[in-house]
């Protein structure tokens, strides 16, 4: 049995479905799962509040926020550094912050491809909002962060499951690292899924300044109206690319089996094997 503890401090895209991927039907036997969630804030108070989660004794920890340099989620990191933890953020991206990480005893996957919400009270309300996030989980769902991550986590999982010493992934995870986990058979159609997720990176550079720096109602809203209107392409862009395999029979499947070990298809009258 394989004991997962989820953390989620604030929000990224990937936080909806971080801890749905190990058990998309919800029948896998040999795993156990347990999610503690702050809501849209990560501040100290929150990352305090984590520690909940640390009597469940889970096997690993899998903890998912935006910027996992900022407070809160260094203090979480402070309360997790004595039993093994996956770090899933937005950053840090230079290696020298991430060697550190993996010099304290922490796994990471740094998506720079789960991008920067527009989070300004001029442009930003709840339906904005969660516009941007399903554009979000298209790209990462289509275009191969969602298979990464889900594949990277079964792999310390069967390791947990077999009483193994835990290897923790320590992942760059950039739009050309990120597509080759996607499955397209087409050409065409992982062109399409790569350049929505260099749209979906590009989408912070956007928006950051936008957030942290301008000030001017003009300057601000004009900005993350055009970082979410990038997104929105790039959701259309991974639309795209599923379509064309679609057109070909050619979708790549990979269902957990109930035992827990992948499976895979393509033909849609096919069954999984």
């Amino acid at each position: 049995m394989a004991k997962i503890g989820f953390i989620k401090l604030g929000n990224l895209g990937m936080s909806q479905v971080i801890d749905l991927v190990q058990d998309e039907i919800a029948a896998r036997e040999g795993i156990t799962i347990r999610s503690f969630g702050t809501g849209p804030k990560m501040g100290k108070d929150e990352a305090a509040a984590t520690e909940e989660l640390k009597n469940f004794d889970a096997d690993f920890y899998v903890m998912i926020s935006p910027n996992s340099s900022a407070p809160g989620p260094t203090a979480a990191r402070e309360i997790y550094k004595d039993v093994p933890c996956i770090v899933i953020s937005d950053g840090p991206t230079k290696k020298e912050d991430r060697a550190a990480l993996e010099e304290a005893g922490f796994g990471y996957i740094i998506m720079t491809v789960d991008p920067l919400i527009g989070a300004k009270t001029e442009f930003l309300d709840p339906v904005e909002m969660a516009s941007f996030n399903s554009d979000a989980m298209k790209v990462l769902s289509t275009c191969g962060v969602v298979r990464l991550i889900q594949e990277e986590l079964d792999k310390v999982a069967a390791m947990a499951d077999e009483g193994k010493a835990l290897e923790l992934p320590h992942i760059l995870a950039k739009p050309e690292k990120c597509i080759e986990r996607a499955g397209f058979s087409n050409p065409y159609a992982k062109a399409k899924a790569l350049a929505a997720l260099h749209m979906a990176d590009m989408v912070a550079k956007i928006n950051f300044p936008a957030c942290f720096m301008m000030k001017e109602i003009e300057q601000v809203t004009l900005t993350t109206a055009a970082g979410h209107e990038m997104m929105r392409a790039a959701a259309q862009l991974a639309i795209d690319a599923r379509e064309i395999e679609k057109a070909n029979n050619s979708v790549f499947r990979q269902p957990h089996a109930k035992k827990g070990h992948l499976m895979t298809k393509t033909a849609l009258y096919e069954k999984p094997q």
